[in-house]
């Protein structure tokens, strides 16, 4: 099954968090000082926010799927769209470990599919956030080989989520 992702940047954590929380009907399945996420049902869909120090508003999209074979098969449908594919195996990041395929649509619109394998227990500290400013949300492989959940490959295009 996939769920549909979208992760927002928020100013105001606790009061973003009540405002989804009944605009959703739902408590948060995680709550972190600096990220909250429900995982909706009707309609599925994986809602983070995070007050990170983007600059608010919706940080990316993505597909969330339940295998590693979904995502082989998304990976697959995004390479056809001719779009540059950023590649993350076992990558720290948002309170989870995840295998993920980042793309930047023609927009300047950052897309993040994945499978998530497990939860940790921080956003991603071992990684590094690699945004310009007036740049896009699309990861970039660090220097050291590192490489984090917010970043930026396709980021001279837009500003879409300018730190």
């Amino acid at each position: 099954m996939k769920r549909f992702h979208v992760h927002m940047a928020v100013k105001d954590l606790a009061k973003s968090v009540r405002f989804y929380s009944t605009l959703f009907a739902a408590e948060p399945s995680v709550i972190k000082e600096d990220y909250a996420k429900w995982m909706l049902e009707d309609p599925p869909v994986n809602f983070a926010i995070s007050n990170r120090g983007h600059a608010e508003g919706v940080n990316h999209l993505g597909f969330q799927v339940d295998s590693g074979e979904e995502l082989v098969s998304l990976k697959n449908q995004l390479q056809s769209a001719d779009a540059a594919l950023v590649e993350q195996s076992a990558e720290a990041c948002c309170y989870a470990k995840s295998d993920k395929y980042w793309v930047t649509d023609p927009a300047g619109v950052a897309w993040e599919t994945f499978h998530t394998l497990s939860s940790v227990p921080v956003y991603g500290e071992d990684t590094h956030l690699l945004i310009e400013p007036a740049a896009c949300c699309v990861p970039v492989k660090a220097a050291a080989s590192e490489s984090c959940c917010v970043p930026a490959e396709a980021t001279k295009k837009s500003s879409c989520c300018a730190a």
